[in-house]
Formats: C-alpha cells, structure tokens, sequence
C-alpha cells in the first residue's frame, strides 16, 4: 500500500501533520506540500513559472517533500514523475475549518484530492469543521477509521473521490457517519475595503454566507448534529437536464 498525503494550508500546518502520523503502519507514506498556505486556491495549475520541490528542515516534517506552488501542482507533479511508483490512495487535509457546500469549488484540499482522482487514484479529502485545530487529534484518529474502513471493504476499481468534514470534538472519531450531498451557502458578504500605506483602495474578499440549503441529507446538517460527513463527488458539471432544452435554443443549424 502506498499513500500520497498532501494539502493547503502548507507542509508546517499541524493538521497534515497529525494525519501523516495517523496513517502509520497502513503502508509507504510519501508527503508533497505546498511551501505556504495555499487556502481557496481550487484547482489551479502552476503554468507561468518552474516548480521547485525540496526537502523539508525539522523533525516534525522529517521526509515531507515541499514544492512552491499549488496543491493541485503537488498532487500533479508528485503522479507525473516525482514519484517512482504510483501511489495506490491520495489523501489530502487535514483542512484548518470546513469544505462543505460551495466551499468545495474554492478548496485547496479538496482540490488535492480531486487531482488524484483525475489520474484515476481514489481520493480522500478531509477537513476540520471549524478553524482552530481544536481536537486535532480525534479528527485524526477518524480520518484513520474512515480510511481503515474503505480499505476492508476493498478498493472498488474505478476511482472515487470523498470529502469528509469532521466535527471539532474530543469524541469526533465515535460520531456516526454519514453519507451525504452537498448543501449551498448564500452568496459572500461584501469585500472588506481598506486603505493601503500609500493610500490606495486595497480590497479583502468577505467571509463566506451562511448555509442557504442545510437540510437533512446535506453535509451541512450532518456536521450540525454531531456528525461526520463523507461526501462523494464526480467531476462532471455538465447539466445533463439543460442539455435537450439547450439543444433546441441554440443548437440548430448546426
């Protein structure tokens, strides 16, 4: 068994930390992460520069790989050379707060494990679901039961690809688990306008709105009462309903 770890928020965050550490003794470890935070950065591809990729400095992150670049560059660039065998399962996190609902389509980590998925390795995404590392640990141990739990019912051979949202609790890897869809958020809140020191308008993006589709079977509810969420998601978003009504629209003559 070998398992490529990477994630977003860069190789000296203690949640990719503790999920190396928790997949010990499941088989060849190999950690690929980015140099800096790379939060909300999605799936983008570094196509304007080299990479560099060295060894990371200090105990804690002892044989971890860094490359100054994206997650999705990590994941890429780990599966199209850096590696000399293919890894047989991704796993990226684990994410400082959550990736549920819209959130997914700006994750980094998600986005990790998406990359893995496009090279037909199954991919597992794993986020906290609040900011702060509280009960790190617990959240590690679960995403080692999850990871245990898919391996003895066996690899289907098709890739897939999970996002799994964790809650913050000390009893996190007893929660029940369940399988669910993505909700929605509300559009963002306003950008935040500041002023720079040389008295230009300097823009932040606004926190992200609050759920709008929260109901039961969403990751959103599931997170809420005190459950873990495990999502499956596909790549396609062709809207397969639309296609007939836009065929008839702007398809003829064609």
């Amino acid at each position: 068994m070998r398992i490529l770890i990477a994630n977003d928020d860069g190789y000296l965050a203690p949640g990719i930390a503790a999920l190396v550490r928790a997949m010990q003794g499941l088989g060849t470890i190999d950690v690929i992460a980015p140099e800096q935070n790379a939060s909300g950065t999605s799936n983008a591809l570094t196509l304007t520069r080299p990479l560099s990729v060295f060894e990371a400095r200090g105990e804690h992150v002892k044989g971890f790989r860094v490359v100054n670049g994206t997650p999705s560059d990590c994941v890429h660039v780990a599966l199209t050379g850096l590696l000399a065998q293919r890894p047989d399962l991704v796993l990226s996190g684990i994410n400082n707060g959550p990736n549920m609902g819209d959130d997914t389509l700006y994750s980094g980590t998600v986005a990790a494990a998406m990359e893995g998925f496009l090279f037909g390795v199954p991919s597992i995404a794993f986020s906290q679901a609040a900011h702060g590392w509280a009960h790190l640990d617990a959240a590690a141990a679960t995403a080692r039961a999850i990871v245990e739990q898919v391996l003895a019912a066996g690899l289907p051979k098709a890739p897939w690809l999970l996002n799994v949202n964790i809650p913050n609790r000390a009893d996190a890897a007893t929660l029940p688990r369940r399988v669910t869809r993505l909700g929605r958020r509300h559009a963002s809140e306003p950008v935040i306008a500041q002023t720079s020191p040389r008295g230009d308008p300097i823009y932040w993006i606004g926190p992200a709105g609050d759920a709008r589709e929260a109901g039961e079977g969403t990751d959103f509810h599931a997170v809420a009462n005190g459950a873990v969420s495990i999502t499956p998601l596909q790549v396609d978003l062709t809207d397969h309903a639309a296609l007939g009504n836009w065929a008839g629209v702007i398809g003829r003559g064609a």
